[in-house]
């Protein structure tokens, strides 16, 4: 059987493969519609003029509700292994799951507020998602050692630490060059000055966002001993 349909892996499986299509696809359609620029736009400009924004808007949302779904299913593995076999407090697990949620919240005001429509708001919600995912992916990772060896090998540590290290190391200069940008807007032109202040964030940007697509990779073999049951309980007469 393939290893990303044992147990809850398929849920982690999902999550990569429908993200992934979803950045590309945009980009895709937004290059060959002639809205982007096909060297380095930002991940938001692959989404903000019809008929890629609503392609976006779409995939995004069900990737924000697939992380949620990701992140929590995560909670509850490593609160039953803390459980099985305590090693660390419990309000460690909570918190990053709170994180990965409120970043999750904030990919979900990303596909719905376009940057061009409403700058403000879509610039808030990729910060919470930015910012939180990556917290959250440093966070996993520091339960990961802790668990080690009983619930991770020490490879899988490893893979996890070193990619939250690349996404913190690029979602800073992310956010400090996208700050000194004076304009939001589509098309770039290399001549001009904040042009490099583009392209060093845009990069920045496609790094941390494919950082937690193979992040989340590292998920499925935790995941293919999880099963999920469903009860239904009913109290009083009939």
């Amino acid at each position: 059987m393939l290893c990303f349909l044992k147990g809850m892996a398929f849920v982690p499986f999902l999550l990569v493969t429908w993200s992934s299509a979803a950045f590309i696809i945009s980009y895709v359609v937004a290059v060959l519609s002639g809205h982007v620029n096909p060297f380095l736009p930002y991940i938001s400009d692959t989404g903000t003029t019809p008929p890629e924004s609503g392609i976006f808007g779409f995939m995004i949302n069900f990737s924000a509700f697939l992380g949620a779904a990701t992140m929590y299913t995560r909670y509850k593995i490593v609160e039953k292994q803390n459980q099985t076999s305590y090693f660390g407090t419990p309000v460690f697990n909570l918190v990053s799951l709170v994180l990965g949620l409120v970043g999750c919240i904030g990919m979900g005001i990303v596909a719905n507020f376009q940057e061009l429509a409403v700058p403000v708001v879509h610039d808030g919600g990729a910060l919470l998602a930015f910012v939180c995912g990556v917290v959250y992916t440093l966070l996993q990772s520091i339960i990961s050692y802790k668990s080690c060896p009983q619930w991770n090998s020490l490879l899988t540590c490893h893979i996890r630490m070193a990619i939250s290290a690349v996404s913190c190391a690029a979602v800073v200069p992310m956010i400090a060059c996208a700050s000194l940008i004076s304009i939001t807007k589509l098309e770039w032109n290399p001549k001009e000055k904040d042009y490099v202040y583009h392209v060093v964030s845009a990069i920045c940007e496609w790094t941390v966002a494919f950082g937690f697509i193979f992040y989340f990779l590292t998920f499925i073999q935790d995941f293919q001993s999880v099963t999920l049951r469903i009860s239904t309980e009913i109290d009083g007469d009939i």
